[in-house]
């Protein structure tokens, strides 16, 4: 791999990391935006950030419960609604065209952006 290829990955995951220390997870939006340009494959790009979630959130988890910042209680509430919508989407990303998934996944960032700026 080159240099450049080096770099962009390096840079990807660095931004990916920081943002889902400082957001919670929202590291996987720019991971995604990342591993598009890296990869050249929506869904492939979609399904390894969730990879690169899994390991920053643990991450970020520990830390997060060193400074007591974790509801442990409602966390583990919404658990079981997160793992069937989890598998609902993988199964989903398997039949939608990657135009559609682009589009959708925009729509939801739109649609997140307004709430957090209107709220």
């Amino acid at each position: 791999m080159q240099n450049k290829g080096k770099f962009k990955i390096a840079l990807g995951g660095g931004i990916s990391g920081f943002f889902n220390g400082l957001f919670g997870s929202g590291g996987g939006v720019v991971a995604v935006m990342f591993l598009r340009n890296i990869l050249k494959d929506e869904k492939k790009a979609h399904a390894s950030a969730t990879l690169m979630i899994l390991v920053m959130s643990i991450v970020s988890l520990v830390f997060y419960a060193l400074y007591g910042h974790v509801d442990w209680q409602t966390g583990f509430k919404l658990m079981p609604g997160g793992v069937a919508g989890a598998l609902l989407g993988t199964v989903l990303l398997k039949n939608i065209k990657n135009t559609k998934l682009k589009r959708l996944f925009g729509l939801v960032l739109v649609i997140s952006g307004a709430v957090m700026l209107l709220r």
